[in-house]
């Protein structure tokens, strides 16, 4: 009932908000998107996203069908490579950010080494930064992390928008310095906490810091601060700070994967096969 062609346009346009940036993505024309969107909300009988000339969201039934489309494209995956016998060998070096300790991360892990028992994966956490950085040395092949201001590069695995969070309780002297709860550098949510303060002219002071997200949870937990955070994998136990606390807007954030330029020709392959587990299973990437 359901083109595998247009269930991946359809998800290319939900990650990246745009028709233009999904072609280029794809490597399609943007009237081909535009063709298997309609085509897909034709099938469907339901409207996917709501677009006018300056931005594109999801409707309640597009939401509804990102988890659908990419339920089936990765059975559609399993059984492709099942029946071809495709086999991925090689050393894949896959780097993901400390936000993603809580997620189900894993078990897209796991499934890819089902799926790829001749491929040996290294997996290293970090701050978003450092595997920026290690990515560009060359000591990684892929990266899914937080996408660094300014830097167009990366495939969208989704937008997000980041927060101020802390304990429930935690209230806020306007009249003292904010308690920040921040990664070292270089980390990114810590440059974007104290960019966005000092542009509102409020003073902080560094409260906590770790290059552990339990390390940061346990402090904003103890009612040490807040922290800048992703507002769709805010950890258990803590909440939003109140408007009312009067912080600054942070903006928006990407979580991107990245491929490396100088990785080897073994890893290309299993590099491939990851991301496209990631983006087809980019809804379990949420906390659970």
């Amino acid at each position: 009932m359901y083109d595998p062609a247009q269930l991946r346009t359809f998800l290319a346009v939900a990650q990246t908000l745009s028709f233009t940036g999904a072609a280029r993505r794809l490597g399609l024309r943007q009237s081909t998107v535009s063709q298997h969107v309609r085509r897909l909300e034709d099938a469907t009988g339901r409207l996917l996203f709501t677009r006018d000339t300056h931005s594109v969201e999801l409707t309640e039934d597009g939401e509804a069908m990102l988890g659908f489309a990419r339920r089936i494209l990765e059975v559609h995956e399993q059984a492709t490579a099942f029946f071809t016998g495709t086999r991925v060998r090689g050393r894949l070096r896959f780097g993901a950010s400390e936000d993603f300790v809580l997620t189900r991360l894993p078990e897209i892990l796991e499934g890819f080494r089902y799926q790829h028992p001749e491929v040996d994966l290294e997996l290293t956490v970090e701050l978003s930064g450092t595997l920026h950085e290690q990515l560009a040395a060359g000591e990684l092949d892929l990266v899914l992390a937080k996408r660094r201001p300014q830097d167009p590069s990366g495939d969208p695995v989704w937008h997000d928008r980041l927060v101020w969070i802390g304990a429930e309780r935690l209230r806020l002297d306007p009249d003292r310095p904010v308690p920040l709860i921040v990664y070292p550098p270089p980390g990114i949510t810590r440059a974007l906490a104290f960019e966005a303060l000092q542009r509102q002219g409020r003073p902080w002071r560094v409260a906590c810091t770790s290059g552990s997200l339990n390390g940061l949870i346990a402090a904003a937990r103890a009612g040490l601060g807040v922290m800048a955070h992703s507002r769709g994998l805010i950890p258990p136990g803590l909440v939003r700070v109140p408007e009312r606390a009067g912080l600054p807007e942070l903006g928006k954030v990407d979580f991107v994967l990245v491929h490396g330029r100088h990785r080897p020709p073994s890893a290309q392959h299993a590099a491939d096969a990851l991301a496209k587990a990631i983006l087809v299973g980019g809804e379990r990437l949420h906390r659970r």
